[in-house]
């Protein structure tokens, strides 16, 4: 008989059913769904919310999570769900902590579980949201392989995977030797251009942005939705954004022209830049000329290159004992563009720069300047920002695992030691360096010849650009403003886990043995990471030939455009100890099977101290045929993760910061009102305790009763409440609590020149309430006179809830439940109709999700009806909108697949195979107004491939 062990619990026995929900996806399944990476299918699963992939992200320069593909249950993040590789933890692949499925090895991939609730008493921390456990064939003997091509209807993202495993026996049957290699090249879909031009023939992106008028008095709302908005404080080639020439733009020729604004916009021509008949408070109109707006020009998805090489030695020291090692070597490329040139706003130039056109010169004349403001998308840039992320991880594990007797008792056990370190290299290319780009547009005439206006810039290397119209810079301005070496990081994330787990069924209670689990566990991570010292500072990054000193450049970084990446380490260690046990405590076919299990585990974090974690649960097997019910409710924690303890201080000034003008200032701090500029340090806070959660789940199971054979379905209530919730504050916030009463913030600031700062860190404060359902069903059949066989199965989560509390003064508590901009809708299903004959398999999968709102925070009202008199936080944290609706989506995915011989199948897949287009997701900025976490980006997408195995 075979042992399957069932990842909702550490215990192994025939008569036992774990009480917490799982699902399982099989090599099947991930077969039918036929994606370069098992990610991908995985992340389908409706409990499965807010997972990060190729296609999020995009749009990012600094955060470093381009391409990282990581897990995400009930919408609690990345951070909250533990990922395992066949029951052990693996190096995470960010300073988040989470790992990237796709330095995971695949093929070999046998079963995924996924543990629909609190694991921490299990597997300890992070589970929160539950639990992904990929388990491998780890007795594969023979040869598979599989290969596999991919496009969009558009021409792009096109994709070539190659995959192979071998597996053999050797000295008898006693050493078991498997290896397994992949290549995966996925071109990615690229950025748009500007205006509204979306990527290849797609027409769907409509600038859609929620336009903030400010508080309003009269019964409007405060945010109107709008699509095709125009920010008017710059245009593609350039525009005087303020003053008496405001409303004068250039061409890519550099003639000056008007601009034509939205709305029948016409420019005050004062010096704030305000426009009549738009929305000054958001700086946009609606419609005109809409050309230089950036939104869309964002990847749809990453570019990956993926390299992954595992081995698994194996050897039996009898019928019952292995010993055992495993190695994995991968290397993931990715590269996106997050947006084109480098918009930039509130540029003050003067009327004697000598690119500026005779007939603008002239009419600073006549309007009396010397100056204006300007602002440019800096189309003239010949190639637009990108940034490249490479992970490389090597993990490697030895270990043994069987069976033992004692107190004449048989005994499971399994034990291993892993190392783990994932190298993380981030290089943007062809992005600006701020100070640089800023001496460079201050042109003079010298001597006859066009220079920087500063003589120290020129002395340093500035050349001169003419950022009136599209005309491209000279090679050697070019080196200047966007020079080779751009922004760059270096990490490395190093993990050790130490673990022995054992299981066995010491006592024989009175329905049924009762079964015991204990096991404990070391674990160690520590991150060092380093930036350049443009973007970290030179005083934590000291200059280099690659990154000489330059006296127009802030010693503290910052410097870039975006992409400001700083130096940091850290680390910490855990001792966890735990044991679990289930007792059967009835057994009879008057009253059916049930039993009891608990777990409890000791954990002691080094940076935090000692938690305690725990969970209660049981099931019963009804006398009712095929009807079980189960429940159980659990402690659990996610601790603070290295960039929490430990971030790297990132500086940024804060202009127009206002002192409180209420409240008591702490002594020798400026009573308010007031206003000053400022720096703002962020940093971590490595007395962060853990997050604490309390889950609960209640559930009726339905298993292939006689009177329904092949039939099966459960139903699961779920209720997470987490506290301690570890969330950041502004600057503004830390001051203003301070004022407030709230002394344990008083420390971390000083108002007083010449040097006034704030540090802002992460706090343990916000609170999550979620809480839904879970359904799952299937139901296997034969139709008589049609050959094989049919399988049916739909899943389903609701999420009735989800309440976030920001957990301080004047916060908001929002429910973001049915929120389609989010991660989090009201219903998400996933069905399957399967039809499978010897030769022949043809598939039908509908994924859907219902319609929603943009954000849980907004009011909706009509013109005229809007509350009013309402306080300042109100206003703050629920303003009103005309319009709070997104529409939900529902995509079709055909597949199937033919046997040619025996080993040899082709296979196809049609993903979203009517094309559907996804629904605006407006934000308060011209972005990519998309959310890629509900909605498909890409379009319809084609997939064929060959599998062959002996």
């Amino acid at each position: 008989m075979e042992t399957i062990i069932v990842t909702g619990s550490r215990i192994k026995s025939t008569n036992f059913t774990a009480p917490t929900p799982t699902q399982a996806l099989g090599e099947a399944d991930l077969q039918r769904n036929a994606e370069p990476n098992v990610f991908t299918t995985i992340a389908q699963l409706p409990s499965l919310q807010g997972s990060t992939g190729a296609t999020t992200g995009t749009f990012s320069t600094s955060s470093g999570q381009q391409g990282l593909s990581s897990f995400s249950l009930r919408g609690l993040g990345t951070i909250r769900t533990l990922t395992l590789l066949d029951g052990q933890r693996v190096v995470p692949a960010n300073v988040t902590g989470v790992p990237d499925i796709s330095l995971f090895p695949q093929l070999l991939v046998q079963r995924v579980d996924v543990v629909n609730g609190g694991a921490s008493a299990s597997y300890g921390s992070d589970a929160v949201g539950g639990v992904v456990n990929f388990i491998t064939d780890k007795r594969f003997e023979g040869f598979k392989s599989n290969f596999a091509a991919g496009v969009t209807t558009y021409g792009d993202n096109e994709q070539f995977l190659a995959q192979v495993a071998v597996g053999k026996s050797f000295m008898g049957g006693k050493l078991h030797v498997q290896l397994s290699g992949e290549y995966d090249d996925e071109e990615g879909v690229p950025a748009g251009g500007f205006g509204e031009d979306a990527p290849g023939d797609r027409d769907w992106y409509t600038t859609a942005t929620l336009v903030n008028r400010g508080v309003t008095n009269d019964g409007s709302p405060q945010y109107l939705y709008r699509e095709h908005a125009q920010a008017y404080q710059y245009t593609k080639y350039g525009l005087i954004s303020a003053g008496p020439l405001q409303g004068t733009a250039f061409d890519k020729a550099g003639n000056p022209f008007q601009f034509q604004y939205g709305s029948n916009g016409v420019p005050v021509k004062n010096a704030a830049g305000n426009v009549t008949n738009c929305y000054s408070n958001g700086g946009f109109c609606v419609g005109g000329d809409l050309s230089g707006n950036v939104g869309v020009g964002t990847s749809l998805q990453s570019e990956i290159k993926r390299l992954n090489g595992y081995t698994r030695v194996a050897y039996d020291i009898d019928d019952n004992n292995e010993i055992y090692g495993t190695l994995n070597v991968a290397r993931v490329e990715s590269a996106n563009q997050p947006n084109p040139g480098a918009a930039t706003t509130g540029l003050t130039l003067q009327c004697s720069n000598p690119y500026l056109p005779a007939s603008v010169v002239t009419a600073c004349a006549n309007n009396g300047i010397t100056q204006f403001t300007f602002g440019t998308s800096n189309a003239l840039l010949p190639r637009n920002i990108s940034v490249h992320p490479t992970r490389t991880q090597v993990r490697a594990v030895i270990g043994a695992d069987g069976k033992f007797n004692a107190f004449d008792k048989d005994w499971s056990y399994d034990a291993y030691y892993t190392h783990g370190q994932n190298t993380t290299n981030i290089h943007v290319r062809d992005i600006l360096l701020t100070p640089r780009y800023r001496q460079a547009v201050q042109a003079v005439l010298l001597n006859g010849q066009i220079v920087c206006a500063d003589a120290t810039a020129r002395a340093n290397g500035c050349q001169p650009i003419n950022v009136f119209g599209g005309q491209t810079p000279s090679d050697a301005a070019l080196a200047y403003i966007t020079p080779k070496n751009g922004p760059y990081q270096h990490s490395v994330q190093k993990q050790d886990v130490a673990s022995i787990n054992v299981t066995g069924e010491p006592i024989q209670g009175w329905a049924g043995p009762i079964s015991l689990a204990v096991g404990a566990e070391y674990r160690r991570e520590q991150y060092h990471v380093q930036g350049d010292p443009y973007g970290d500072g030179s005083a934590a990054s000291p200059y280099t030939v690659d990154y000489p000193a330059d006296p127009i450049l802030n010693t503290q970084g910052n410097n870039w455009f975006a992409g400001n990446y700083h130096s940091g380490a850290g680390k910490y260690s855990v001792k966890e100890a735990y044991a679990e046990v289930n007792v059967p405590l009835v057994d009879s076919e008057a009253a059916g099977k049930a039993n009891l299990n608990m777990a409890g585990r000791w954990t002691d974090y080094s940076t935090s101290g000692t938690v305690y974690t725990w969970k209660v649960g049981g099931t019963w097997d009804t006398p009712l045929e095929g009807i079980r019910l189960r429940a159980v409710t659990s402690r659990d924690v996610r601790a603070p993760n290295l960039s929490e303890l430990f971030a790297a201080p990132v500086t940024t000034t804060q202009p127009n910061f206002t002192i409180p003008s209420t409240g008591t200032p702490p002594a020798g701090q400026p009573a308010g009102p007031g206003a000053l500029t400022l720096l703002q340090n962020v940093i971590g806070n490595p007395d962060l305790k853990p997050e604490i959660a309390k889950n609960v789940s209640l559930g009726v199971v339905l298993s292939n009763p006689k009177w329904f054979p092949g039939f099966s379905a459960s139903v699961d209530w779920y209720n997470i409440v987490l506290n301690g919730g570890i969330s950041s504050l502004s600057a503004q916030q830390v001051v203003n609590f301070c004022y407030a009463g709230l002394t344990q913030y008083c420390g971390n600031f000083n108002l007083n020149q010449p040097s006034p700062f704030v540090t802002a860190q992460v706090f343990n404060l916000a609170s999550i309430k979620t809480s839904g359902f879970d359904m799952e069903a299937s139901y296997r059949f034969d139709m008589p006179g049609v050959p094989g066989h049919f399988d049916l199965r739909a899943l389903a989560t609701n999420v009735h809830k989800y309440v976030t509390n920001q957990g301080f003064p004047g916060g908001s508590v929002i429910d973001s439940a049915g929120q389609n901009s989010g991660n989090t809708p009201d219903w998400k299903v996933l069905a399957v109709q399967t039809w499978t004959s010897d030769r022949f398999m043809l598939s039908l999968q509908e994924r859907w999700f219902s319609d929603g709102v943009i954000g849980g925070q907004y009011i909706e009202c009509a013109p005229g009806s809007c509350p009013t008199g309402r306080s300042a936080a109100d206003n703050n944290n629920y303003p009103t909108i005309d319009y709070n609706r997104m529409k939900g989506a529902t995509y079709v995915d055909l597949s199937g697949s033919y046997e040619v011989r025996d080993g040899l199948k082709a296979y196809f897949k049609v993903a979203n195979l009517f094309n559907k287009d996804p629904t605006p997701s407006p934000q308060t900025n011209t972005g990519l107004d998309a959310n890629p976490a509900l909605y498909d980006l890409l379009g319809r997408f084609y997939h064929v491939g060959l599998r062959y195995e002996f």
